[in-house]
């Protein structure tokens, strides 16, 4: 990976870390459903004029987006409304991936191996030191919403997988079309309508600003700017640099908001982390080059000789067959 590739990952990773205390400033300005809705439709509009038609059959984009627009970030939204801090939620929430291994099984067949067995525990007990962590000093009410937002995500993560989107900044905006209207109707029914009507009239610049960061900075750049990585190497060299996201969130979180992290939620951090990567596949074409060069050792292309004018012509049972001469 190029130094301007291996920064932009890193970016991305950042930008979606320090994406949980931006949450945690914005719910100080709006109720955590309206806040969400806010967040699909600027991500939404007009980026969705500009990006052309959807690439993939609409039931894929209608199941992601509900999946991960209403579901995921509905009940990440009012898990930390309701007390969930902002960098304890960016790391749990990486226990996604667990959930992704366990209903990619379920739906698709995919068995895990003993190593995703091994990263599943180890991320579970990373789980487990959180919550003790939490139920030490927080709801614990609101750590159970983000384990269910985890499950949700990794629900969108195998309906993205079946849909297989080859462009993933369309398919991104077209999703977070789905989300606005379920989440207004939800926000209207529960927070209630003279809530998001105060909420949108003492609308200032900060709250702005945070709209703006969930939407553009998040969504469209960080994830157009994934998927441009992902077309231009293997997903497992760009997949590992998402491990950095609750490394991000934390540290933002304990400098920008007072967060203290705790030895017992560094220990967790540690163990789901490393359970995270070793749940993480290695994609088989990542093992392309490697095979390809054995094979290349092994078995070696047919050779080519020039006749020269005048030379006898090389007798039909003189041939250069793949690996020997004949």
């Amino acid at each position: 990976m190029r130094p301007t590739h291996l920064c932009l990952a890193v970016l991305v990773a950042a930008v979606w870390g320090v994406n949980f205390t931006v949450i945690e400033i914005g719910l100080g300005h709006f109720p955590p459903l309206l806040f969400s809705a806010l967040r699909f439709l600027a991500a939404a509009l007009p980026a969705v004029f500009f990006v052309g038609r959807p690439k993939v059959a609409w039931k894929w984009i209608l199941g992601v987006g509900l999946a991960l627009g209403v579901a995921k970030f509905g009940l990440l939204f009012v898990g930390m409304d309701a007390g969930m801090p902002a960098g304890l939620s960016s790391l749990v929430l990486q226990i996604q991936a667990v959930f992704t291994a366990l209903i990619a099984f379920a739906v698709l067949g995919e068995r895990p191996t003993r190593i995703r067995l091994l990263g599943m525990a180890v991320a579970l007990c990373g789980v487990g030191l959180a919550a003790v962590d939490e139920g030490a000093g927080g709801p614990l009410g609101a750590f159970a919403l983000v384990i269910a937002a985890a499950v949700c995500w990794g629900v969108s993560n195998v309906l993205t997988r079946r849909a297989s989107p080859p462009d993933s900044l369309n398919f991104m905006v077209w999703v977070s079309t789905v989300p606005v209207l379920p989440l207004l109707l939800l926000s209207l029914l529960t927070e209630g309508p003279s809530a998001d009507l105060a909420a949108l009239r003492a609308l200032d610049w900060q709250g702005a600003g945070v709209i703006l960061y969930v939407a553009w900075v998040t969504t469209v750049f960080g994830f157009g700017a994934w998927g441009w990585l992902l077309r231009r190497h293997p997903a497992s060299t760009v997949a590992p640099f998402s491990l950095l996201v609750p490394v991000f969130g934390m540290s933002s979180a304990a400098l920008f908001l007072g967060e203290p992290v705790s030895g017992l939620r560094w220990c967790a951090a540690a163990l789901l982390v490393g359970g995270v990567a070793l749940t993480s596949p290695v994609p088989q074409q990542a093992l392309a080059p490697a095979s390809t060069k054995a094979s290349r050792a092994s078995v070696r292309p047919a050779k080519v000789h020039a006749r020269l004018p005048g030379a006898p012509a090389r007798d039909r049972g003189q041939r250069w067959t793949v690996g020997r001469r004949g």
